[in-house]
């Protein structure tokens, strides 16, 4: 996950059962279920570069497999494979990208991201990451079903990557490699810890470059406080702009939203298992970010949300 902290969301919930934008629990239930099978023994925390991680990903090839999504035009499988150099020595490490896509009606690219790995074992103890980042995954799930089923506006693609606790190198060798010219990808959606938090909080980050975003981030449930911030350069470490996968879109200047909750007692410790997240919180935060990005992509050309800062960089 990013570096110590992350955000909170909102959205529609009843009495154990949880109604979902889609008014279908199985949604919530299939949301739930991808986290506890991720955030499981059995992977060993997912660190990159090992057999826990490998079979993270054919789970995860699996699901996306499962709801219909393909890999990007010309790429002939899901992975994008990349190198991470060793330390003092140490061999390299190769990380794998599962990258897929719904197509849009237009060229535009949203890129909707989540990475999949985690730290591993720690003195025999497995840290097993259920809110970092399995939960970012398991929303990624969520909303590429829902495309899936409702043709979107601007081409989506859904990027989880790996090597993000190495210091973003999935998401960096994704911007550094592309499957689509780098200038068609219009905003990047990152998701990084967006299961635990008790005071139903989640932050959307990103708004304080691109303020033109703030229309856009509402949600119609009253009980998700959906807040703003960990943006401004002055708050030093409480900036988050690149302390997760966002920030290597970032620094091709591509616009972007991270969304997350702030530090929790189980953040990178064994602890962060998947009895621990917040259930129900989860479930409207995912469906709170789902109807952000679905009030975006209603923005069918979604480069003029952005073109009058586009034309003042050009006076």
């Amino acid at each position: 996950m990013k570096r110590l902290f992350l955000f909170p969301l909102a959205l529609l919930i009843s009495c154990g059962t949880v109604k979902t934008t889609q008014n279908n629990t199985q949604v919530g239930d299939q949301l739930l279920k991808d986290v506890e099978v991720l955030a499981s023994d059995i992977y060993e925390g997912r660190k990159t570069g090992t057999k826990g991680a490998e079979m993270a990903r054919t789970y995860l090839t699996g699901r996306l497999k499962e709801i219909g999504l393909k890999p990007y035009p010309g790429q002939t499988s899901y992975e994008q494979t990349f190198e991470i150099k060793g330390r003092n020595g140490a061999a390299a490490i190769q990380g794998k990208n599962l990258i897929a896509y719904v197509p849009g009606k237009s060229e535009n690219v949203i890129v909707i991201s989540a990475h999949y790995d985690h730290i591993g074992i720690i003195k025999n103890e497995i840290y097993n990451g259920a809110d970092d980042n399995a939960s970012g995954v398991a929303g990624l799930l969520q909303f590429a079903k829902y495309f899936s089923q409702n043709k979107p506006n601007n081409t989506l693609i859904f990027a989880i990557f790996d090597g993000e606790e190495m210091g973003l190198q999935g998401a960096k060798a994704f911007v550094a490699n592309p499957p689509v010219a780098l200038e068609k990808i219009k905003l990047n959606v990152n998701m990084d810890m967006i299961s635990h938090n008790d005071k139903q909080e989640l932050y959307a980050a990103g708004t304080f470059k691109y303020p033109e975003l703030k229309s856009y981030l509402i949600t119609t449930n009253g009980n998700l406080k959906l807040l703003l911030g960990h943006d401004d350069p002055k708050l030093g470490q409480d900036d988050w702009t690149n302390q997760s996968d966002q920030g290597a879109f970032n620094a091709k200047n591509i616009p972007f939203i991270y969304f997350g909750v702030e530090d929790h007692k189980d953040y990178h410790k064994a602890t962060d298992e998947y009895q621990n997240i917040n259930k129900t919180f989860f479930i409207d935060a995912a469906n709170a970010i789902q109807e952000v990005i679905v009030n975006i992509d209603k923005q069918r050309d979604i480069q003029s949300i952005f073109r009058e800062k586009l034309q003042m960089k050009k006076q």
